[in-house]
Parts: C-alpha cells; structure tokens; sequence
C-alpha cells in the first residue's frame, strides 16, 4: 500500500493552525446539560481571546447564569448570601486561570427589595467581564427588571449612601489591574423601579482608591503623567484627594487638595 514519507506527514502537521490539533476532541459532544458543566464548557473557549473578541462567548454564559436566576428566583425572596451562592454555583466548575466572582446586595426600597445579582468572569489578569442583573422583590416573588455591565476589566464592589427621593441610588466600584498602579472606576446609580441612570462615573483614576460617608464620597489618586516625570526626577509626586457632597442630583465637588504620597 502507498503512504505518505513520514517528512511529509511532518510538514503536513506543521502547517495546521495553532491549536487545531485536539480541538476537536476538544470540543467534541454537546455541553453539559447542568449550568456549572455548560459555563465551564463555554468558559474554555476564552483562552487565548482579547477581550475585544469575546462577547459572542461571554453573552452565552450570561444568558444562561440570568435565565437561571430567574427560574430560581422567581418565588423566592433571597438574601444576599443566598443570591451569591447561587451566582458562585454557576461558576463552580471553573479553574484557575478562568474564574467567577459573585457580588450581590439586597436592598430594601419602598414596598420591594431591590436585589443586585452580579458577577465578574475572567480569564487572565487583565481580561475580565462583568454583569449587574437587577431584580426586584416583593410578597415572596422576584423579577428580573433590568441588567448593565460594568466598567470591563474590573471587578465588582457596592455602596450605598442613605436613601432619600424617589429613586434607589448605589455606587459601583472596581479596579483594574495589569498596569503599573491599579486603576479605579466608580459608577453612581439611580435606579426608579425600572431604568438604571448614571448620576456620576469616575474611570481609571491612577492608583485610585475611594472611601464612602454618610453624606459624602472621598477619592484619591495620582496623575500618571505627573507620577512618570516626578518618580524619573527622584521626588515624590503628590496624591490628589476630591471630596464630593452626596446631593439630590449626583455628586458635587466640595474641595480639592494636593496630599504627602
């Protein structure tokens, strides 16, 4: 029988695209038919993909995570312990370098709980999504009433000022890694029982941090430009504090300083 020399079957698998080999063992079969088996299954696909290129991938896991919130919620009032674990389920099968990272709240507000389901989905350091699906609660039954995502590349945190007005108001906060210094994103929410609106965004502040009072929010951070000549020069550069009043529309700056590094 004719067969091929073994150089050429050599040159032959050289020339398959990288990774071609094993993908379609790989990927062989339908996914699994539990939701942690299904994320995991399409979770696997990211490797190797920007950011940019994922969200045929990423709006697949998210259809399933949301769709089995709604079933599950649907005649339930959860906590916010609850709502996490339910969140951290759906991403159990995941290994490092892929991850999910629940952050939930339950909120009272008016005649409902306002409940925030969300997570973030990475695959590197740098290559994260994330999603907030809000529903709203009330006598024992939930619906889901809206969802967002957040700044990319971050994760998640809440805040919530004292409410007042006729909207539910949050804060939203994450860092992104991968650069020299972290960078902060923060999203101020105002949600009236069926519409998030944005009443004020911070993003990438260099090295930011935040803190949250009663009536006001306190941001510090660098001005990288300032940073890069001041550290090339041997001094120190200066951190920059805002401190902002919580008011009826947003954020108002109340004062502005230069502070030690």
């Amino acid at each position: 029988m004719w067969a091929l020399p073994a150089v050429s079957i050599l040159l032959v698998v050289l020339s398959l695209p990288a990774g071609a080999l094993g993908q379609d063992e790989k990927q062989a079969g339908p996914p699994p038919e539990d939701l942690p088996g299904h994320v995991n299954y399409l979770a696997q696909q990211l490797y190797g993909v920007m950011l940019e290129d994922a969200t045929p991938v990423t709006d697949q896991i998210q259809n399933l995570v949301v769709k089995e919130l709604q079933d599950w919620m649907l005649d339930r009032s959860p906590s916010d312990v609850e709502v996490r674990r339910e969140v951290d389920m759906a991403f159990s099968e995941l290994h490092y370098p892929l991850f999910g990272q629940a952050a939930a709240f339950a909120q009272p507000w008016k005649d409902q709980v306002v409940i925030g389901a969300g997570y973030t989905l990475g695959w590197t350091n740098i290559d994260r999504t994330n999603l907030i699906a809000i529903f709203s609660n009330r006598a024992g039954h939930s619906h889901l009433v809206t969802t967002t995502k957040f700044v990319p590349r971050t994760d998640l945190h809440y805040a919530f000022p004292p409410q007042s007005g006729d909207a539910f108001r949050f804060f939203v906060y994450g860092i992104r890694l991968g650069e020299s210094q972290p960078r902060l994103s923060v999203i101020f929410y105002s949600f009236d029982g069926q519409n998030l609106k944005t009443l004020w965004e911070a993003q990438d502040l260099y090295d930011g941090k935040i803190s949250f009072g009663k009536d006001r929010v306190v941001t510090t951070y660098l001005k990288e430009q300032e940073y890069i000549s001041e550290q090339a020069a041997g001094r120190k550069p200066p951190r920059h504090e805002t401190i902002y009043a919580i008011t009826p529309q947003g954020l108002e700056v109340q004062s502005e300083r230069e502070i030690p590094f």
